[in-house]
């Protein structure tokens, strides 16, 4: 059995995970952390709509030479992408949770997005023929993924406020104070 890097291992978690899949690291580092804490059914629509070109990828950290989209404010980004493949892997994986939840018997609107992580693969190698009888390498950049979606525990009323206890020499001086008005 492989081994996760969260150890959420609670009956009401679902995971899922790719080795080696050929898909760039970097923007599929990106997408997941745009799902990330998202419900499954919100990780998916957003998703099929960035496949559409209609919602963007905020692209933070690997940005360099990422063009600008007015779609990435509202992440509170300039940069964004609409990186087809990585989301589609991505909703694959989904999908995969998805089952593995139905199977566990867990309720699917509740799930959200708890953990989500990308790992570089080692690099794939081919070449490329240059001028003058030169090969140059031309390496591919795959990557490991994995998910944890977890079932969203219902929301308990807060109870009523309990006044903090006072200290002795609290109590007293607030005695004083009500003697005096």
């Amino acid at each position: 059995m492989a081994r996760y890097a969260a150890t959420e291992t609670s009956a009401k978690s679902v995971k899922s995970r790719g080795s080696y899949l050929r898909v760039h690291f970097k923007n599929t580092r990106e997408t997941a952390q745009a799902i990330k804490g998202l419900s499954l059914k919100k990780a998916v629509a957003y998703l099929e709509a960035v496949k559409d070109h209609k919602r963007a990828i905020p692209f933070r950290r690997f940005s360099g030479g990422v063009g600008r989209t007015a779609q990435a404010k509202e992440f509170g980004a300039t940069q964004g992408r609409w990186p087809i493949k990585s989301a589609e892997f991505v909703l694959g994986l989904l999908k995969n949770a998805e089952s593995n939840a139905e199977v566990k018997g867990l309720d699917i609107d509740n799930l959200f997005v708890r953990h989500i992580q990308v790992n570089q693969a080692p690099p794939q190698r081919r070449r490329t023929y240059r001028a003058h009888g030169r090969i140059n390498p031309y390496m591919s950049h795959p990557c490991h993924l994995e998910l944890t979606l977890v079932e969203a525990e219902k929301e308990v009323p807060k109870g009523e406020a309990v006044a903090p206890r006072l200290t002795r020499v609290a109590s007293l001086r607030k005695a004083i104070r009500a003697a005096r008005a």
